[in-house]
């Protein structure tokens, strides 16, 4: 009986994480570009299927969520989710601005994350790498050179 509320406790907190994809991250692309002249760095974009999609969700766990990322992304990103969940609940306008994004940027699959300039312009494509957050900001600093 322990190891079962063992194994329940560790599934309840695995779903905590997945609904908590992309937390903080904002979802007005117009308010990310502001704030990306603003500051002068590009935009990341999480094109992300947050509660349904295996990769997404590891990208999220290993990378996204890790202090190294953060710190990273703190000094020299501005962070945009594009979510398109199945189950969480998302407002129509949301939903509308992304999948015009999704259009627009051509999106073949998830996760898709790019590097944008303040503009929109696109810099650079990426998505799911293995070897956690330090080799991931390696990554997109060699994208951004």
């Amino acid at each position: 009986m322990k190891k079962f509320f063992v194994l329940f406790i560790v599934s309840l907190l695995g779903f905590a994480s997945i609904a908590t994809a992309g937390a903080g991250w904002p979802t007005d692309f117009e308010k990310a570009k502001a704030e990306a002249a603003a500051r002068n760095v590009p935009i990341l974009i999480d094109f992300s299927g947050s509660d349904w999609c295996g990769w997404c969700i590891r990208l999220d766990k290993e990378v996204f969520s890790q202090p190294e990322f953060k710190a990273y992304a703190s000094e020299n990103l501005v962070l945009f989710l594009a979510d398109f969940p199945r189950r969480k609940p998302q407002s129509e306008t949301i939903k509308k601005q992304n999948k015009q994004l999704s259009d627009q940027y051509g999106l073949q699959g998830y996760p898709t994350v790019l590097l944008l300039d303040a503009n929109g312009k696109e810099l650079a494509r990426t998505g799911y790498r293995k070897g956690g957050p330090v080799a991931y900001v390696e990554h997109l600093k060699a994208l951004l050179k």
